[in-house]
């Protein structure tokens, strides 16, 4: 009899060693991916490997830098050119800051080659062209500066961003008219937008300059 217990106790344990062992080792499994999967796969990588090209520029922002003068120029010239010294546009403007010829000859600048080969020289052109024209706007930046034109705050820094643009004389029009008088480049962007876009920089330590010149 106790032969008995003794054989059914062993079949007891070796069946439930095997139960265990056989719960606890993995299956091997085939990890194969499907054709299908494996071609989303690459497409995907593709696109994710390929440069990111961002169409609308509001969605584009350079880094900030604060609302002084600095902060102030490498916004422009971020919209301008991204911040490139050596951007020459379908239209022929030059350098970080987009310049026409006309502009750097009444700046006092006679070389645009050297222009844009010159860095320093391309920001000395920039502070003295925001001179100049704070020098022409004077009255005008006293008289609106803080008003509302079409939703839009005026501000010193929107109006020289937009004499930038388009000219300190286009500018007066477009206060005198309250915005009537909107002028906008080849390439869509406006007065109005870069008042706005560039309202509330403080850019008093560039000091207004009659016929500033390099």
């Amino acid at each position: 009899m106790k032969r008995w217990i003794g054989f059914i106790l062993h079949l007891a344990m070796v069946v439930i060693l095997t139960s265990f062992v056989s719960y606890t080792t993995p299956k091997k499994v085939d990890y194969k991916i499907p054709d299908s999967l494996k071609t989303r796969i690459n497409v995907e990588t593709i696109v994710l490997e390929e440069p990111l090209e961002i169409q609308e520029d509001d969605l584009v922002t350079p880094p900030f830098l604060g609302n002084a003068y600095n902060g102030f120029k490498e916004a422009l010239a971020f919209k301008e050119s991204q911040g490139r010294y050596d951007v020459i546009n379908t239209l022929g403007y030059l350098g970080k800051y987009q310049f026409g010829v006309g502009t750097l000859k009444l700046l006092g600048v006679y070389d645009s080659i050297d222009f844009l080969n010159d860095p320093e020289l391309q920001e000395k052109v920039f502070e003295t062209n925001v001179a100049r024209n704070k020098w022409i706007l004077r009255r005008y930046i006293k008289l609106y500066n803080g008003k509302r034109i079409r939703g839009t705050v005026i501000t010193e820094s929107g109006i020289l961003a937009a004499a930038h643009l388009a000219g300190a004389g286009n500018v007066k029009k477009y206060l005198r008219s309250y915005g009537k008088n909107d002028v906008a480049d080849a390439y869509g962007s406006s007065i109005s937008y870069y008042m706005g876009k560039f309202s509330g920089f403080d850019i008093c330590s560039i000091e207004q300059k009659r016929n500033a010149k390099i």
